[in-house]
């Protein structure tokens, strides 16, 4: 059974196919990387595989449950942090990520103890009381990791989680991700950074233009050469261009 499941994933916005006939297997236990150029649909495919927007045509399913037929229960295994998702930044980070756990349901014994480990975890116990508004945009990124985190997901679906974050901020994220997956989790991360995503993914799909081009381990989408290198030749571009005369100063 895989983590998730997308068959004839489509989405259209006015003339324009956004996404175009998407399908997509995530196994269980992968770290699962998602790259492409801006505009190649990768938010639209995430955001219709959690439930956030619905699909024109196609299904998602999570662990064998069908996100649109079932939201409720889906939500309930998906840990999502959405590109550029508003947070609510007049509550602290402690009040934030104890408000998801409620949102959840989560028995509020429990929830004291998982937003604590999570404070700790991620190294945001300093920050606890303060305001998320006032946080830096790295910070921002783990609190919104913790709040996806809370309630024990069982896949976690990440929009750019690295985007605007500090070294050290992404080596802590790296971290709990490895940790989710080695814990029997799975990840799926968006991200623009081919050298990060062939240093840490071990599976990958490239969208450009709202379609799947490859898919698969990543030994195996890669072939001989690097991610970038493969990515290039599969959307084409990647030419050097000349500069013109009046931006020489020799």
């Amino acid at each position: 059974m895989p983590a998730l499941e997308l068959m004839g994933l489509t989405k259209r916005f006015g003339a324009r196919r956004a996404v175009d006939g998407v399908d997509l297997v995530v196994p269980q236990g992968s770290l699962f990387g998602l790259v492409g150029p801006n505009g190649a649909g990768k938010t639209t495919t995430l955001s219709m595989a959690t439930g956030l927007l619905r699909p024109d045509a196609g299904t998602a399913t999570v662990c064998d449950v069908d996100v649109w037929r079932h939201p409720v229960e889906a939500k309930r295994l998906i840990g999502n942090l959405a590109d550029r998702a508003d947070l609510y930044d007049r509550l602290t980070g402690e009040q934030l990520i104890t408000y998801s756990g409620l949102l959840f349901g989560l028995d509020r014994a429990v929830l004291r103890t998982r937003v604590a480990d999570l404070l700790d975890l991620l190294e945001l116990g300093d920050a606890a009381c303060i305001l998320v508004a006032d946080y830096s945009a790295g910070m921002a990124k783990k609190v919104a990791l913790a709040a996806a985190l809370v309630h024990s997901p069982r896949i976690l679906v990440l929009d750019e989680p690295f985007e605007s974050v500090d070294p050290v901020a992404a080596v802590t994220i790296r971290g709990i991700l490895e940790g989710f997956v080695a814990g029997g989790g799975t990840a799926v991360v968006s991200s623009h950074s081919m050298d990060l995503v062939q240093r840490i993914c071990d599976h990958v799909a490239i969208m450009a233009a709202g379609r799947v081009l490859a898919a698969g381990p990543m030994a195996d989408v890669r072939g001989d050469i690097d991610l970038e290198a493969r990515f290039l030749a599969l959307i084409g571009g990647g030419r050097r261009p000349e500069s013109p005369e009046w931006l020489r100063h020799w």
